[in-house]
């Protein structure tokens, strides 16, 4: 029984995990590293992350400076970069890369904020999803007589505590960044 919690738990962990690095890679209008943490560039030709190859860092609230460590790669992170899904293009002096980032229209905002709800309730769904699987697995076990009825009423009531901690959770973290998509 503790066992079913646990890898319930667990699977709640990695969901709620999940669904930060998908929020921090939706731009909200300032420069953020985290942006970038998902392009990767053919690098010597395999793919490569580009924070594995380029220190990536914010000097100003708009602007995004890319210090490739091998100025060779400069060109095919400029190109990994175009071919993104950021709508940002880069600037390059043969040394960095500078991405400027624009202000975010209001259209482009409520997108955004569209794109962040699918999100949470994706991850609500595998939390549920999650839910019911343990719940099969607790009524296995007392099917098997390996529990009893009470135990496993207790059980169930002890996982949609789980799973109402972490759907809140993901409602907070939508909130959260709903709010820094709308903040002009």
């Amino acid at each position: 029984m503790l066992e079913v919690h646990k890898q319930f738990e667990e699977k709640m962990k990695r969901s709620i995990q999940v669904l930060k690095e998908d929020l921090h890679s939706i731009r909200a209008g300032r420069a953020n590293p985290s942006l970038l943490d998902r392009i990767t560039v053919n690098y010597y030709g395999s793919e490569t992350p580009l924070k594995q190859i380029a220190n990536v860092s914010a000097p100003e609230p708009r602007l995004l400076v890319i210090h490739p460590y091998d100025a060779n790669s400069i060109v095919n992170i400029e190109k990994a970069i175009i071919q993104s899904d950021l709508g940002i293009n880069p600037s390059n002096d043969g040394k960095i890369i500078r991405l400027a980032i624009p202000m975010l229209t209001e259209e482009r905002r409520k997108e955004l904020q569209k794109v962040v709800k699918k999100n949470g309730e994706e991850i609500k769904i595998a939390i549920r999803n999650g839910r019911r699987e343990a719940n099969e697995k607790l009524k296995k076990l007392e099917k098997q007589k390996e529990i009893t009825e009470d135990d496993l009423k207790r059980a169930e009531e002890e996982v949609q505590e789980l799973t109402d901690k972490y759907i809140n959770i993901v409602d907070e973290l939508v909130i959260k960044k709903e709010k820094e998509i709308l903040e002009v």
